[in-house]
């Protein structure tokens, strides 16, 4: 008990502020307005750290990547079996959420109107085609514009090129890779200065929130949490299951639920994807994965397929277009749904602090929702955390178990048993 109160103390102590900031809401009404500014200091606090961390997290993740010493068809059914259970992952995510109203809808109007946006920073697009549009997503004419938030997509292609350049001149980039780490190590801890301020933030942002709008968006949070957990069980237990008897029929499914409960207890534990590797390791190596299958999918899995943070990622968007009265009925708003939840993920990293400001920021920007809906998305990764880091962890297990099923034949559980 007391490894679990200490694992979810963080998670806990802000739960606990967001029903306190949403009681004082509904209690006070637009009286709670005055707590605004409290709520606008945390915000203005992840505003200022999202550049840094951004540029930081991928470009020495990119840069400290080894050169993978599996065969090659380990590496390629390794994407291919990534791509396949996003692709689940995120229609599962959009049919559980595409008719359901997460927030009233009669809100929105108001919410656009209580958001401070910079309009300054924003461009008229109506003339562009879409070469030239993808081009200003994707670059700016000015180094000092990558230090805008308002330029998100860019500062991730432009890490992604200095992580590349870094490895690419190896030695000569070791220097570099060592200073940029020890930022890393900086910012991260910056962000855990943050945290601290969060529940109050939160606290504050939910109060006076709930405060202008009423109750219906405290009760959109609470649908949304109670509507994830239902999906994720759902997935954990049919799912994973069909994976599992996809892998090896009967037999990789009564292997699968005989030894995934010490990873799914530790997730539930650490609330960690990372603090999972070396139990979920051991786990698929138990089921039967060969090890060099498991030693690859598991750790490259952490970083890279995340079941629950997909399933999470179309939660916040459904909420925001909900929120923001967002018209998807047609086929190109269903597939920039889709996208944005998909490309989100590719770049969260597997430490619980950092990465999810990085998915929200990402999701933001690339559906030009205003920036300062932030918090919205960081009070939805907070209460669906548990159940997500779940879907994580046990995921890499289940896709260690198709790869081993397409790289080993379809023997593979019976030979390695």
């Amino acid at each position: 008990m007391k490894k679990f109160l200490k694992s979810y103390k963080s998670t806990i102590i802000l739960v606990i502020s967001i029903i306190i900031g949403v009681i004082v809401g509904i209690l006070f009404g637009e009286d709670a307005k005055v707590l605004k500014p409290f709520g606008d200091l945390f915000l203005n606090l992840l505003f200022v750290v999202i550049v840094p961390l951004l540029f930081l997290t991928i470009t020495t993740t990119i840069a400290r990547m080894k050169e993978p010493k599996r065969l090659s068809k380990i590496m390629r059914t390794i994407i291919l079996v990534f791509l396949f259970t996003s692709i689940v992952s995120v229609m599962v995510g959009f049919i559980s959420t595409y008719s359901v109203d997460l927030v009233d809808r009669k809100d929105s109007e108001m919410i656009r109107e209580s958001l401070v946006i910079d309009e300054s920073s924003e461009i008229d697009q109506e003339e562009l085609n879409l070469l030239d549009r993808t081009v200003q997503l994707i670059s700016v004419n000015d180094f000092q514009e990558l230090l805008s938030k308002e330029h998100i997509i860019a500062i991730v292609v432009f890490s992604i090129l200095v992580g590349f350049s870094i490895r690419k001149a190896k030695e000569g980039g070791k220097l570099a890779l060592e200073v940029l780490l020890s930022f890393h190590e900086i910012i991260l801890k910056l962000v855990d200065l943050i945290t601290y301020y969060a529940p109050i933030g939160l606290l504050c942002y939910m109060a006076a929130l709930v405060g202008t709008f009423g109750k219906s968006i405290a009760i959109g949070y609470l649908k949304t949490f109670l509507l994830y957990t239902v999906v994720s069980l759902a997935f954990y237990f049919f799912v994973y299951t069909i994976y599992a008897y996809l892998a090896a029929g009967k037999r990789g499914v009564k292997a699968f639920w005989r030894n995934v409960i010490p990873s799914t207890v530790t997730s539930l534990a650490t609330c960690s994807s990372a603090a999972c590797i070396p139990v979920n390791i051991d786990s698929a190596k138990k089921i039967g994965v060969s090890d060099d299958i498991a030693e690859t999918v598991i750790p490259l899995g952490t970083s890279f397929h995340k079941d629950g943070s997909i399933i999470g990622s179309v939660f916040k968007i459904m909420f925001l277009v909900c929120l923001f009265g967002t018209d998807i009925s047609s086929m190109a708003g269903v597939f920039e749904v889709l996208g944005v939840a998909l490309i989100a993920n590719l770049l969260i990293t597997a430490v619980p602090i950092g990465g999810g400001t990085i998915s929200e920021t990402l999701i933001i920007s690339m559906l030009g929702y205003p920036m300062e809906a932030l918090p919205i998305l960081t009070i939805i990764a907070t209460v669906i955390d548990a159940p997500a880091t779940v879907l994580n962890v046990v995921g890499d297990t289940s896709s260690s178990m198709l790869v081993a099923r397409i790289v080993d034949g379809r023997d593979w559980l019976k030979k390695n048993e």
